[in-house]
């Protein structure tokens, strides 16, 4: 009884963007292969290619996780910006997780799923057609989580496997991203509330999923997108993330929206110039990395 009355607590405090449309998605030009087969569930990955891509190629790479509390979401969410950025030349993969609502996990069980697609494309960089030392990861909210969280939490698979091939990549997007779960000093009485709220989707202790309280120095580069006006994941977490992250001597933008709400950025909504104005900040801080053409 003690364990159903959690998980109804779970559903109230989740972000209202958290169940999307089109489970499983349909992503057009795109092929799948499963990345991870763990307790009796086949995760899969879209790969969107660009024209011509063979596997003796070396092509920059990014993987994107969708947003949705850990709760649901799909793929699909990042299928706009993953043929953008196949048409320039780079590999796109598209990665489903274990969510809550499909799985009955949390998500300290994403974060492993997270990690462990990371650490396929580069066990499979040879034969997928990528460099492995240019593996970007991207994501929205509970997504932008899990791209920050593979680059900076300890592995959280399966024991004994080792650090060979690393979980880590070389560079971080990221989208209205939750970035911290546990306590910190300064913030608001709103913004600890959001915070605690959090706390049993985790599944793990809180300090040990949240990316501000591991943050260090030598992280890859990273980029975040954050609407200012934002309810579900607030601005000032990004910026106290950002602050942190510059502090320990990395290399963080933190682009932030005024007046923009959560899911400002998602190409589907009916102004999307937030959408673009994004994308186009994205591939800018990829060809800064000089991953991408400046074209």
């Amino acid at each position: 009884m003690r364990r159903l009355f959690v998980f109804l607590l779970i559903g109230l405090v989740l972000p209202a963007q958290a169940q999307r449309p089109g489970y499983p998605p349909e992503i057009p030009d795109s092929r799948t292969e499963v990345y991870r087969n763990v307790s009796n569930v086949e995760l899969q990955a879209w790969i969107v290619e660009p024209s011509g891509h063979r596997a003796s190629d070396t092509r920059p790479t990014i993987v994107f996780f969708f947003g949705g509390g850990w709760n649901g979401g799909t793929p699909g969410q990042f299928k706009e910006h993953a043929a953008e950025l196949a048409e320039q030349g780079m590999v796109a993969i598209l990665a489903d997780y274990r969510v809550r609502s499909r799985h009955g996990t949390l998500a300290n069980v994403a974060v492993s799923d997270a990690q462990a697609a990371i650490r396929w494309v580069r066990a499979n960089a040879e034969r997928l057609g990528v460099d492995p030392s240019r593996i970007a990861a991207g994501g929205g909210s509970a997504g932008g989580h899990l791209a920050a969280a593979a680059a900076m939490l300890p592995w959280h698979g399966e024991p004994g496997l080792g650090t060979q091939p690393s979980w880590v990549p070389n560079a971080i997007v990221l989208f209205n991203p939750v970035l911290i779960t546990a306590p910190v000093p300064g913030l608001s009485e709103a913004e600890m509330e959001k915070v605690e709220n959090m706390r049993l989707r985790l599944g793990a202790e809180p300090r040990s999923m949240s990316p501000f309280h591991n943050v260090r120095s030598g992280l890859p580069p990273t980029i975040i997108f954050h609407g200012e006006a934002d309810k579900t994941v607030p601005y000032r977490h990004a910026e106290l993330f950002a602050a942190a992250m510059t502090a320990a001597g990395n290399h963080c933008e933190l682009v932030g929206y005024p007046n923009q709400g959560h899911g400002f950025f998602n190409a589907h909504r009916e102004d999307n110039a937030a959408y673009r104005d994004t994308s186009r900040r994205m591939d800018a801080f990829l060809v800064e990395l000089g991953w991408l053409d400046n074209r």
